[in-house]
């Protein structure tokens, strides 16, 4: 068979059939008395084996061992091989997702283009000022996609860049909460605090819906956070996770602070006031976690409070008792 059939039967062109030739990986039986190459049967099954092997990603090189070498194993070809597919696709999946972001940018033209790749750019550097700057520049500048944005939050380490971060996303005008929830089931305990941290800047509606359901969340500080943020939000349903905040001394402090705000409805003043007052009878609380609670009953408004001190100040717990009479003196003195 001469090399233009070679060619058409087997879609290898003839110029790669001469190069395949010089390099020795398949020689012509003879030629022809006009000179022209004539391959057997047995030729075009190296062909195609050559070009089965090719396009496993095998180099010239390695098909000519792979065929020749009755020694040359695949193993660790292979494993090569596979390593460099999957570097392959990771670049093309990061490039596909960094145009995926420009376009979604709407960029209106060349110039935006460039600034969205230096501002993408620099959120993936190593400086942790870069980052920064690029978070605060997505707002003043060219704003960048939501998603980039969560991506990076999710991901900072740095506590000032979170921050940045955070509230560039709060201030992005799109709705982000959708994608932070799924930081919310990382396997990762930093990913999933940095999730519900940035849905506690969220002021949208979904956003609280998802922090309402943070509260069963298994991840005791999510709950926390959460909590936290729902309290400064009104939600009454926070109460009982805040109550369990100032047993438990986690973030005890901040946790009364958002009782007190949501005492300012006299409901929700009865509610946190009787939940309170729970916790001191129930008898695994330790000294410290009593103190903690009846503390936590001075910016309580109400009869349900003011009754609950007055019932303190004769505790068996000399700190306690102390703690609970001052208390009472000064409601006493405001009234």
């Amino acid at each position: 068979m001469l090399i233009g059939d070679v060619a058409r039967r087997s879609g290898v062109s003839a110029r790669m059939l001469r190069h395949y030739e010089s390099l020795g990986l398949v020689r012509p039986t003879g030629r022809t008395d006009s000179g022209y190459r004539e391959y057997s049967s047995e030729n075009i099954r190296r062909i195609f084996h050559i070009e089965s092997l090719r396009s496993l990603g095998l180099s010239l090189r390695d098909v000519g061992r792979a065929l020749d070498d009755p020694g040359f194993t695949p193993a660790e070809l292979v494993d090569d091989l596979v390593r460099q597919a999957r570097d392959r696709v990771a670049a093309e999946t990061e490039l596909l997702t960094r145009l995926r972001r420009i376009g979604a940018a709407e960029p209106a033209d060349w110039e935006d283009v460039l600034q969205i790749v230096a501002l993408l750019q620099a959120l993936g550097s190593k400086s942790a000022g870069a980052r920064q700057r690029a978070a605060l520049s997505a707002i003043e500048e060219v704003p960048l996609p939501v998603e980039a944005l969560v991506e990076a939050v999710l991901n900072e380490p740095d506590p000032n860049v979170a921050g940045a971060l955070r509230w560039a996303l709060a201030r992005s005008g799109e709705d982000a909460s959708a994608l932070l929830a799924t930081g919310l089931g990382s396997p990762a305990a930093e990913v999933r605090k940095r999730a519900v941290q940035s849905l506690a800047e969220i002021p949208s509606g979904e956003a609280t819906a998802l922090l309402r359901s943070a509260l069963t969340n298994p991840d005791v500080v999510v709950r926390g956070y959460a909590a936290l943020a729902l309290g400064a939000r009104g939600a009454a349903d926070a109460v009982p996770t805040l109550v369990d905040m100032i047993v438990e001394e986690r973030n005890d402090a901040d946790a009364a602070d958002a009782l007190s705000t949501l005492a300012s409805d006299p409901a929700s003043a009865e509610q946190i006031a009787a939940r309170l007052v729970d916790c001191l009878a129930l008898n695994t609380i330790g000294p410290s976690a009593r103190r903690r609670v009846t503390q936590a009953l001075a910016d309580i408004p109400g009869v349900s409070a003011s009754r609950a001190l007055a019932d303190l100040s004769h505790d068996e717990d000399r700190a306690v008792a102390l703690t609970a009479a001052y208390i009472l003196k000064l409601r006493e003195a405001r009234q």
